[in-house]
């Protein structure tokens, strides 16, 4: 069983940066693609970016691209997604998953519990 598990959420005031990240238990096939989600309430969970583990080919949703750096470090099977200028609408629970890949939910296996950002106007 791969359990993933995020940290680095927090409150932050619009315009500023913010990093969380998802380490990996073993297990976690190199195959699979990583991505984070989020979700903000009574809205549906959305996708935010999607990093191949292997080779590194990354996707971002337009909501975040060019504000959001999705990356990884494979020697600690952790995921990390940097997030700069950021507006009040980023204000989410942000979830990170792995598994086949893609832009919608059903293409992961595996979720973390989630870690909460919220940016302050």
């Amino acid at each position: 069983q791969v359990q993933l598990v995020e940290s680095g959420g927090g409150l932050v005031q619009a315009g500023g940066s913010l990093r969380v990240s998802c380490a990996a238990s073993r297990g976690a096939s190199s195959s699979y693609a990583r991505a984070w989600f989020r979700q903000a309430p009574g809205k549906e969970r959305e996708f935010v970016a999607t990093i191949a583990w292997g080779g590194g080919t990354t996707n971002y949703a337009d909501s975040v691209k060019g504000r959001f750096t999705i990356s990884r470090v494979i020697a600690k099977n952790t995921m990390y997604l940097q997030m700069n200028s950021l507006k009040p609408e980023d204000t989410a629970v942000y979830y990170c998953a792995a598994g086949p890949g893609g832009t919608r939910p059903v293409g992961y296996i595996y979720w973390g519990q989630g870690t909460q950002v919220t940016v302050s106007s």
